[in-house]
């Protein structure tokens, strides 16, 4: 399985999971402004409101066609991808903006039980997002893999900047430690609103907010390489930075093979 990732996502001139622009990673208490063009796979999801696209959810670029986002990020309206995005009220001239040709959310995904797990969705671009210093795919782990507790892993997301606040112009990062599942399905935290496929970080001040769904939990391997170990999925109903309730994300390892699975039978249909 690890050598089909490799030919699925990687086989291209930038590789995976290695931008251009290395992001500043300080251990922030908050959120802060990303470096721009530091996380080159987050990509902008949006909708058509009357005569205008509008953010909705975050994702991540997994190959020039293949886009990772949640499964409640997706209904009936007419959506479209902007890759190379940092300000979201500037045209900074880097922006690639893709239809959508397909999309393919999970089957067992249910709109009515969001801790029900299976929170993942793909989006096929109509076109390939032209891979450069400002676009690349992020890398996507092993089946099964686990982050162990504390890996210092990071949100990015044009997310409201705190509960009911408005939603950031510029990209933000926040560091978020993953939280054991041990700790996280305890009593006094989630309890067993999450499951063994989902992967919790924050809990703290740290936390993902409204507009971050769909968009990464970036961490970093041992070689310096970043995976997409998370897709985010939900907050608490009490606030974003809810004490003992971090940000839950759909664990993308318990998917791997769903996510290969899926775009190879796509891709060899076209």
């Amino acid at each position: 399985m690890k050598v089909a990732l490799v030919l699925l996502f990687a086989a291209h001139a930038y590789g995976c999971g290695t931008p251009t622009y290395e992001p500043s990673v300080s251990r922030v208490v908050n959120g802060e402004d990303a470096r721009p063009y530091s996380w080159p796979w987050q990509i902008s999801l949006q909708y058509l409101s009357g005569s205008t696209y509008r953010h909705t959810c975050g994702g991540t670029l997994l190959a020039p066609n293949w886009v990772l986002t949640a499964g409640h990020c997706i209904g009936p309206r007419t959506y479209r991808v902007v890759l190379g995005e940092y300000d979201l009220t500037k045209d900074e001239g880097y922006e690639q903006i893709r239809a959508v040709e397909e999309i393919i959310v999970h089957p067992l995904w249910d709109d009515a039980c969001l801790s029900c797990g299976n929170d993942i969705a793909l989006i096929k671009l109509a076109a390939p997002a032209a891979l450069n210093d400002k676009v690349q795919p992020s890398c996507v782990p092993e089946s099964g893999e686990i982050v162990p507790h504390d890996d210092p892993c990071y949100i990015t997301g044009w997310g409201r900047l705190y509960s009911g606040g408005p939603i950031a112009s510029k990209l933000q990062q926040a560091l978020l430690p993953v939280v054991g599942h041990s700790i996280c399905s305890s009593s006094d935290w989630w309890g067993n609103s999450v499951r063994t496929t989902m992967v919790c970080a924050g809990g703290d001040i740290r936390s993902g907010c409204h507009g971050d769904s769909g968009g990464p939990l970036n961490c970093r391997d041992s070689n310096g390489r970043w995976y997409v170990q998370g897709v985010t999925s939900f907050v608490s109903s009490r606030g974003c930075n809810t004490l003992k309730k971090p940000t839950v994300f759909t664990r993308t390892s318990s998917f791997t093979d769903w996510i290969s699975r899926v775009s190879y039978i796509q891709r060899k249909s076209t």
